[in-house]
């Protein structure tokens, strides 16, 4: 039986490395079948090693890549479906143009790998490889490090916590070791390789549970502060948020959640991503209503798009966040600065086909801000601010020299419906926060409004699509410094590079 399996999958080695992508986006957040990924990635290796060149590898990758991408970005769709009429057609495009695209992220390193022998140096080679596009691909084209394989691990945060020595990425390196050591076993038979197979699967997870056990028993703090915030989170559906005719009721709601439990003790209200329909820089009625959501000596945090005045141009509009006080003051304000291509704006837009244009024109024309700053408010502990997308960017989202005491990441899934994406980003925010020691507050239009610690235990929520107010007190303890704060991915792209090494020196010796 095991024979004419192992036969049909060489005989059909494209459909069944298609088969292996699709099926390991079952171990991505929040479904975390992480032991499919030894089935996927051993799979994957086995069928590149048995490839007979290497372009058959080069397809191999490139299949299982589409497959995982494909499917594991299929989230994104749900965005297309908030104007059907005018973008449903771009489903199946979209689809497509995913695993098209990032599928070659898997299958360079699958090509590559193939430089290498014996297994052993291509077993190495091949997670190395698999790292460094990972890493590619969050500054390639702007960057986009959505499914990061490192995420897999996110289901306990004792496992995590190796991230502040060597991020998101050093999870995905150990992640390819491992899944992938049952290939010894799978291509030799002897009971070396199944002694190999078995010591990698056994040791390097129990490295990482001691290591994560010993980290959360010395830093994890759930004590307390003196600081309390109340994050809000109304649930607005994205096809009528930007609706003319609601937005005074819009408003209205993110007033009354915000006023529905006493504000005596809150020091901070915080609204989501782009939550005031109004500029409440330049509308002082607007503006004057939302001061009944805030305490006395206490501020507001909204979103809001934000204009500036342009001599040239007419206006510049800035996905933004105001801080305003109780007596009506803009405090500080932070405009995002890593913006959504192809949703905040269009790359060369002018150039685009004619048929093209009315797309187009649907989204808007966003400017970047300055990147990241600190606020200073009297009562508060100084933080950072992270708006929606700028907070998947591993090693991106502070400044090492000067860091903030905790971060906010102001957001708006509502885009994404009932998915996957919504948890995916929320288990990105705390990959962030082990990494770069940091607490993390969060807060969504449509959820998953949270606080995460200094070691990325998510110390209160509010579920997607819930209705509701989260009242939490920032922790005695909000940040720490790491290694990885200091470092960034110095350390584990050294690390691929020195097993690049060690491959080629075995496949000298071979």
């Amino acid at each position: 039986m095991f024979n004419r399996l192992k036969n049909f999958c060489i005989n059909h080695r494209n459909l069944t490395a298609f088969a292996f992508g699709s099926l390991a986006v079952q171990a991505l957040p929040p479904f975390y079948r992480w032991y499919l990924l030894f089935v996927c990635l051993s799979g994957l290796l086995c069928l590149i090693n048995s490839a007979p060149n290497k372009k058959q590898a080069f397809a191999v990758g490139y299949w299982f890549g589409f497959g995982f991408f494909a499917f594991g970005l299929s989230w994104v769709n749900q965005a297309l479906l908030i104007a059907p009429a005018q973008t449903g057609w771009l489903i199946p495009i979209t689809f497509l143009a995913s695993g098209g695209f990032f599928g070659l992220f898997i299958a360079v390193p699958a090509w590559l790998s193939c430089f290498f022998r014996p297994l052993i140096a291509r077993y190495l080679a091949l997670a190395a490889w698999i790292v460094i596009f990972e890493w590619i691909r969050s500054w390639f084209l702007t960057g986009f490090p959505w499914n990061l394989w490192g995420s897999c691990l996110a289901f306990n945060p004792v496992f995590i916590q190796s991230a502040s020595i060597w991020g998101t990425y050093g999870l995905s390196f150990l992640i390819w070791l491992t899944a992938t050591a049952p290939a010894f076993a799978l291509v030799h038979h002897t009971k070396k390789a199944k002694l190999i197979s078995l010591t990698v699967i056994i040791l390097l997870p129990l490295l990482l549970w001691g290591y994560g056990t010993w980290r959360l028993n010395k830093y994890s703090d759930k004590t307390e502060g003196n600081t309390k915030l109340r994050l809000v989170q109304p649930s607005i559906p994205q096809s009528i948020k930007w609706s003319q005719n609601l937005k005074s009721n819009h408003l209205q709601t993110y007033i009354d959640l915000s006023r529905s439990q006493p504000l005596d003790d809150i020091d901070m209200v915080i609204w989501g991503e782009t939550a005031s329909p109004y500029a409440l820089d330049r509308d002082e009625p607007a503006k004057t209503d939302t001061l009944k959501a805030i305490n006395n000596n206490g501020y507001l945090i909204t979103g809001q798009i934000r204009y500036e005045d342009n001599y040239y141009n007419g206006w510049n509009a800035y996905n933004s966040s105001l801080i305003i006080s109780s007596s009506g003051i803009i405090e500080d304000f932070y405009d995002k600065s890593h913006l959504v291509p192809f949703g905040e704006y269009v790359p060369m837009r002018e150039y685009l086909p004619q048929a093209v244009q009315p797309i187009a024109n649907i989204i808007g024309t966003m400017n970047a801000g300055q990147g990241p700053k600190i606020i200073n408010l009297d009562h508060i502990p100084p933080f950072g601010i992270q708006i929606c997308y700028e907070i998947i960017f591993p090693h991106r989202i502070i400044n090492p020299q000067h860091k903030p005491e905790w971060l906010l990441n102001l957001t708006n899934d509502g885009w994404y419906g009932l998915s996957s994406g919504p948890y995916q980003h929320l288990v990105t925010t705390q990959l962030r926060a082990v990494e770069e020691g940091i607490t993390i507050v969060r807060s969504a239009n449509s959820g998953i409004s949270a606080i995460i610690n200094r070691t990325g235990e998510i110390l209160a929520s509010l579920a997607l699509n819930k209705s509701g107010i989260l009242d939490v007190s920032l922790p005695q303890q909000t940040s720490m410094p790491t290694p990885y704060n200091k470092l960034g991915n110095t350390f584990i792209l050294s690390l691929c590079l020195l097993c690049l090494l060690i491959s080629a020196g075995l496949s000298r010796k071979h």
